[in-house]
């Protein structure tokens, strides 16, 4: 289920680096499971901790992977010089803003053609994980905006973030989880529907979709 996903990816996003082990991760599934997340998750998405992964593949297996674009881009970009960094951001742009899978292979060989001579370990970077970057794509057109980054579960943690930081080492663990629940549950008035949210019953029952359409020899 989309909604249980994008709950899973704040808590993931909550979690310090110094955390960012495959037994960490691992604890927290099994506490999500333990908690009620019976079913595997139809989608995961987050960035490319090692850690998170390894542990996800353990206790979900059948749970899809999407890279996250925008960490994604920083990463690819950050391996080539400032000179041709804007121009190299509008062709990857050109990748997830893809209207369908296929043009999206195309301008993925385009961007590797193009920057891959010169900048092999920027290329290197973003094809390791070329098939989980298109993920998004079999399912909803709705959700993509949702999907391809963790930006919108990061934005939504971010209050909780900054005021956890601010007060690390002062609090127990208990009031630690108190102050983080409170903050939630005020933050939470700000928030609003994802887009597509009537699709969730047909990811539920497994319908596939292509490009972003349900397919039509599908179920309703």
């Amino acid at each position: 289920m989309l909604m249980a996903i994008h709950c899973l990816a704040g808590e993931c996003a909550a979690i310090t680096e110094k955390d960012e082990s495959t037994q960490s991760w691992r604890e927290l599934l099994l506490d999500l499971q333990r908690r009620g997340l019976t079913h595997a998750p139809d989608l995961a998405i987050g960035d490319g901790a090692l850690g998170f992964w390894h542990a996800l593949r353990e206790v979900f297996g059948a749970t899809k992977e999407q890279r996250c674009w925008f960490h994604k881009t920083g990463n690819v970009l950050n391996a080539m010089p400032k000179s041709v960094q804007a121009k190299a951001k509008g062709h990857l742009h050109d990748i997830w803003q893809a209207e369908t899978r296929m043009d999206a292979e195309a301008a993925f060989d385009f961007f590797v053609t193009t920057y891959g001579v010169k900048y092999d370990k920027a290329v290197g970077k973003l094809t390791k994980d070329r098939d989980v970057l298109l993920a998004f794509y079999d399912f909803p057109a709705e959700h993509w905006k949702h999907v391809r980054t963790t930006n919108p579960i990061e934005s939504t943690f971010a209050t909780v973030r900054h005021r956890t930081g601010k007060t690390k080492g002062c609090l127990s663990r208990k009031t630690g989880l108190a102050m983080a629940f409170k903050l939630m549950m005020s933050a939470q008035t700000k928030w609003r529907k994802l887009d597509g949210a009537n699709r969730m019953p047909e990811i539920i029952k497994g319908i596939a979709f292509k490009d972003g359409i349900k397919q039509l020899n599908q179920a309703a």
